[in-house]
């Protein structure tokens, strides 16, 4: 459970978020009285749950706060090129012949207009184009951009807490702190939940090899609930929300279960036990379940980790969706939208501990059934335990 006090502070937290997102958008709004701008909701919950070159957190007036990030390039044209995302102050200028694409600079001029052959945009929000003579950005030009996006920074920074927190706890251990007295401390907050792995995740459905495949299955879960618990910081990416790091874990977890299996396994791939007729029906879909799993994987969590936040910025846009209709309208339901905003994001801290559990616990299940020995061998050992 998260103490009261950690979800005071969260809740502190992305009430001054909440404050400073609707302070940026009134400036806008106060700067442009003649023609006053369209909300568009999806661009700005797309903009907040998509990777950036930067770590921003708020915008005070016309300064935005941000951590800004390496930016590497390479251009076949124009060799490598290293400097930080803040060389770009946020789209409104030129450095080293790029540009970052921003929504204002596309808008004043109406890059959207320009298309492909098949009708979609050339140019994208939020990519590093070259420039051309005229300071325009020049798609023709090649661009490859190894950049340290806010994703792939925080992935590190979840990676070194991790190593970090477990080498403090086995640091303990070695000192006898555990072993020989009680644990105390974060590591008596740790090790219930080393336990509940082993004895709820483990044990159950790895059987008597469930050590082999413990390192992995807390590796796992550990590192995607710090990943999930960063994520509800405000100004923090969605790591988990994005589909490239669940579809690694994904992976990584359908190598695990194939080198899990045995020859049991691929026969009944191959020759399920069902009858003659339906063995060409069965064989396909036996061998497509191989790849259904990780999938399921890779989706369960993508899905389950993005839908929070975008939840949460549809009530944040319904204030301003229903200010732009009647001002009174929209101050009477801010209250309201806020309230459902901040009960789901404490139900999020709840769900970034399950979507771990699950993960980890599916993970277990698929390399049980992948070491599965015959349905007879089965049936007997049961038979036995009940026995006994």
């Amino acid at each position: 459970m998260v103490p009261k006090c950690l979800k005071s502070l969260l809740v502190a937290a992305f009430s001054l978020f909440f404050i400073s997102f609707a302070s940026s958008l009134k400036a806008q709004e106060n700067n442009s009285k003649k023609q006053p701008p369209k909300l568009n909701p999806a661009k700005i919950i797309i903009e907040h749950i998509s990777d950036a070159h930067e770590f921003h957190f708020f915008t005070l007036g016309d300064h935005p706060v941000s951590i800004p990030l390496p930016v590497i390039l390479y251009s076949p044209a124009k060799g490598w090129s290293a400097f930080m995302s803040s060389n770009f102050a946020h789209g409104a200028k030129i450095y080293d012949g790029y540009i970052l694409l921003e929504e204002k600079f596309i808008e004043e001029h109406k890059l959207e207009e320009v298309k492909d052959a098949g009708g979609k945009p050339i140019f994208k929000l939020g990519r590093i184009y070259a420039t051309d003579n005229n300071g325009m950005p020049d798609a023709t030009v090649k661009v490859y951009d190894f950049s340290m996006g806010r994703n792939v920074v925080q992935t590190f920074i979840s990676v070194l807490l991790l190593i970090w927190i477990m080498m403090v706890i086995a640091k303990l251990y070695k000192q006898g702190q555990g072993t020989t007295s009680a644990p105390t401390g974060f590591q008596n907050a740790i090790e219930p939940v080393i336990i509940f792995i082993r004895d709820d995740v483990g044990k159950p459905n790895l059987g008597s090899k469930y050590e082999r495949y413990m390192p992995f299955l807390l590796t796992v879960f550990f590192f995607i609930l710090i990943n999930n618990l960063i994520g509800l910081v405000p100004g923090a990416a969605n790591v988990s929300g994005n589909i490239a790091f669940t579809g690694f874990l994904g992976i990584i977890a359908f190598f695990v279960i194939l080198f899990s299996t045995n020859k049991h396994f691929w026969s009944h791939i191959f020759n399920p036990p069902v009858p003659l007729g339906v063995k060409p029906i069965m064989i396909p879909v036996e061998i497509l379940g191989i790849f259904t799993k990780p999938f399921a994987l890779i989706i369960r969590l993508f899905a389950n980790m993005i839908s929070g936040h975008i939840i949460i910025l549809s009530f944040i846009c319904l204030i301003f969706i229903f200010g732009a209709m009647n001002t009174a309208l929209g101050w009477g339901t801010s209250p309201f939208f806020i309230l459902l905003a901040v009960f789901i994001y404490l139900i999020e801290i709840l769900v970034a501990f399950i979507q771990a559990y699950i993960f980890a616990s599916l993970t277990a299940v698929f390399i049980g059934m992948s070491m599965e020995g015959g349905h007879d061998h089965n049936e007997h050992a049961h038979d036995d335990k009940v026995l006994i």
